[in-house]
């Protein structure tokens, strides 16, 4: 008797509670599903179901060779989907989260693209720059800009994200420009103020190792974009993601200064609950994003 029919049908009893329903679902009579669980736990030589007339519970056995069947027969699916040419269309809704100005900027641009290539698939975009809940919140994937907290879910990095100190023309003409982070205190620095970059301030490699500088000045913000406005004004100096301020470098409204002490790059992640058992949906998307991120970086598009 085959060995993955065995399976699935000891899955497919202990996952509706009694062989009737099982049957019912495959369209055959109960004697036929007893008797594969009778070769599968002869085979095995271990009881995995006890069967009173009324109702059917696992073993100790049972419960952990559900676990491993569920697991070998998703990972089965999923590898005939990743070859069948065409053959498994994605479908059903997918939940993306990223922080504001970068999921403007980098994300939501992404998104038609990937949905005419899946019709079937539905997208909800949620832009925000708190650290949202993905289990408790329902969300399938977050994309996420920086140092990752220590947790249970598993991260897939996308791309450098290469921070740099930037000052319009203006402000350095009238104040002269840094020679080291030290001299930051002598300028007026555009800081964000949320309460997790507070207390650690801007970084900076010195002599080799990474240091925090704090700084201060008459404006800061919880927006990226705003302080980009203001820096573009000649209203201070920001530390900023090259992501953002980039083309403002390019075309010379911007200029980078403490170049020689730029800290050394965090990450730009795709961020989501378990490796294992993922729709189709989500794993197309993750592909996408990093094919994304991978043909920005071989264009030198630096995020």
């Amino acid at each position: 008797m085959d060995k993955l029919k065995q399976m699935e049908t000891f899955v497919a009893v202990a996952t509706k509670g009694s062989l009737t329903a099982a049957a019912h679902a495959e369209g055959v009579a109960p004697a036929i599903i007893g008797r594969r669980i009778d070769a599968l736990e002869a085979r095995l030589g271990v009881k995995l179901l006890l069967r009173t007339t009324r109702r059917i519970s696992l073993t100790d056995e049972g419960s952990a060779f559900l676990e491993d069947c569920q697991r070998l027969l998703a990972e089965l699916q999923n590898a005939e989907a990743s070859v069948s040419a065409g053959g498994v269309k994605a479908s059903g809704h997918l939940r993306i989260t990223a922080p504001a100005g970068f999921g403007r900027r980098h994300v939501a641009p992404l998104i038609p693209g990937f949905l005419d290539l899946h019709p079937e698939v539905t997208l909800s975009l949620d832009l925000t720059d708190r650290l949202v809940d993905l289990v408790n919140e329902g969300y399938d994937c977050a994309v996420r800009v920086g140092d990752l907290a220590d947790s249970s879910l598993v991260s897939l990095r996308l791309a450098d994200n290469r921070r740099v100190c930037v000052a319009a023309p203006a402000y350095l003409r009238q104040h002269g420009a840094p020679s080291t982070p030290a001299d930051l205190v002598r300028h007026n620095c555009l800081a964000y103020s949320s309460v997790s970059s507070q207390p650690r301030g801007w970084m900076f490699q010195v002599a080799g190792e990474v240091v925090h500088v704090r700084v201060g000045g008459r404006m800061d913000c919880t927006d990226g974009a705003v302080l980009h406005a203001w820096c573009l004004e000649g209203r201070g100096i920001a530390w900023r993601s090259y992501w953002e301020v980039g083309p403002s470098l390019l075309d010379g409204k911007l200029t980078a200064i403490l170049e020689d002490f730029a800290a050394p790059p965090n990450g730009i992640y795709a961020v989501f609950t378990q490796r294992k058992h993922q729709p189709l949906r989500l794993r197309l998307w993750l592909d996408y994003l990093k094919q994304h991120f991978r043909h920005a970086s071989d264009g030198q598009e630096t995020v």
